[in-house]
């Protein structure tokens, strides 16, 4: 299955006019600026795939390999590069903008890290339930609760318990609904919230 794809930054969220009453909720993403650094075909390199180029930046915040790369290409210096499989009709040098994308279009959206919210307890990072609050309860109001198997051949704490641990600070993709086009500005907005904090790097992708 074919794809296309954009990088953008995270704006902030905001509420555009429903068409049936009141407001509904919007990410404004802006995606300005991106263009392919490298195009792959499956008869030289195995698959194909179209790498894009986001972000301006001055030549010394760039490693030399990076910078040498794109350099080859004719291409000024970009901080963020991401391969998209399966992506074609592009050639090297060729501004991607929002013409892929049409409102109402269902595409998937990541983020390289979402929000970190630190070590958490199994009722923040996986909704368990809490304990009686009442006096003489006689249960850990926030504790994980029982972990184990009791007497018999399943002892121990299973593989794949929820337990406390770091939650947040990796890799999201989820599903969006494109709700409006601004193409003057380069802004998309989407339905809803989307992963990762403000000025984040995002990854859109439509599937053909």
């Amino acid at each position: 299955m074919n794809k296309v794809g954009i990088l953008g930054k995270k704006l902030n969220m905001t509420q555009l006019p429903s068409s049936t009453k009141g407001f509904k909720p919007v990410t404004a993403i802006w995606v300005g600026g991106n263009i392919v650094s490298q195009v792959k075909v499956i008869e030289k390199d195995g698959y194909n795939s179209c790498q894009i180029a986001f972000g301006d930046c001055s030549e010394k915040n760039l490693n030399k390999p990076l910078l040498g790369h794109l350099v080859k290409k004719n291409i000024s210096p970009k901080k963020n590069l991401r391969e998209i499989r399966d992506m074609l009709g592009f050639a090297v040098g060729s501004p991607i903008d929002l013409s892929i994308f049409q409102e109402g279009d269902k595409i998937k959206v990541t983020t390289d890290n979402s929000k970190g919210k630190g070590t958490q307890g199994v009722v923040k990072r996986f909704g368990y339930k809490i304990g009686n609050l009442s006096h003489g309860g006689g249960y850990p109001h926030r504790q994980i609760g029982s972990m184990g198997g009791g007497r018999g051949t399943n002892q121990g704490v299973p593989k794949g318990k929820k337990m406390p641990g770091r939650m947040g600070n990796i890799k999201v993709t989820q599903n969006a609904v494109v709700e409006k086009i601004d193409k003057e500005n380069q802004i998309i907005f989407l339905r809803g919230a989307v992963p990762g904090p403000k000025k984040g790097l995002l990854l859109l992708k439509k599937f053909l």
